[in-house]
């Protein structure tokens, strides 16, 4: 079906592009999503949960149901994208978990905690990109975007899973772009500071409330997810053709300042 596209002025021109994003149903993933739609691009989204073909008509965003913890679904997911379009641009591993029974030292976790956010958060973005690289490779072409996070360059305690993983991702991403620099693919991260997503939210009172978390961030709030799409949208574009293997930080400064926890 055609992208809905809006009236007034799109920042990038991305129709005839076909973009996967994994976890595209809410926060972060969903303002992605959104975006690209909006942009003229042909985005679908593999997610736990499959949207309504009336979804699908209102917002633009095709629906696979996948859990990208899961190789055979992975696989079942990539192979109907291509079969339909031909074809994927932009792959956007975005799928994440970070549950509130995942806020304790190391030696407090549940096993099975520690799997399921390894095999959703780093294994998970490893079966994406290895699914959809020959594709890439065949074309000549492609952009994958690893959404990593600013924990993964700074912690806090009772991240004892979440962080290193996500300093895993970073590493995916400048791991792939030297690999695959020679045959036309970019592959760049980017790092949120804390935006305002279902799963920020449920963690709120692990990070002492809204208030404490805003005032980590130097721009004193914490941000939006339409502020990480728009990060996105330019790394994807001609306009980045030159940068890959980069993790670009969008965290209001958090960087900067250098610290998610407060002083012991």
């Amino acid at each position: 079906m055609a992208s809905v596209r809006p009236k007034g002025k799109v920042a990038y021109d991305n129709r005839e592009r076909v973009v996967v994003v994994t976890g595209g149903s809410q926060g972060i993933g969903h303002a992605i999503s959104t975006a690209f739609v909006q942009s003229g691009a042909q985005v679908i989204s593999l997610d736990l949960i499959a949207n309504s073909d009336s979804d699908v008509i209102q917002t633009g965003i095709e629906t696979i149901q996948c859990d990208v913890a899961d190789t055979q679904a992975c696989e079942a997911a990539v192979g109907q994208v291509i079969h339909k379009y031909q074809t994927i641009d932009v792959l956007v591993n975005n799928a994440a978990i970070q549950p509130v029974a995942s806020y304790h030292p190391i030696h407090e976790l549940d096993e099975s905690v520690i799997r399921r956010m390894t095999d959703v958060n780093l294994l998970g973005y490893l079966r994406m990109a290895r699914l959809v690289l020959p594709m890439m490779i065949q074309q000549n072409s492609g952009v994958i975007v690893n959404v990593a996070s600013g924990q993964a360059h700074r912690t806090a305690r009772e991240v004892g899973i979440y962080g290193p993983i996500k300093s895993a991702n970073v590493m995916q991403t400048r791991q792939w772009a030297v690999e695959y620099a020679r045959q036309g693919i970019r592959v760049v991260s980017v790092s949120p500071g804390a935006i305002d997503t279902p799963m920020v939210r449920a963690s709120l009172e692990t990070q002492g409330g809204e208030a404490s978390l805003a005032n980590r961030h130097p721009v004193g709030r914490i941000g939006k997810p339409e502020e990480v799409a728009a990060a996105v949208l330019w790394l994807t574009s001609e306009d980045a053709a030159f940068v890959t293997g980069t993790d670009l930080e969008v965290d209001g400064g958090l960087g900067a300042f250098g610290a998610f926890a407060d002083p012991y």
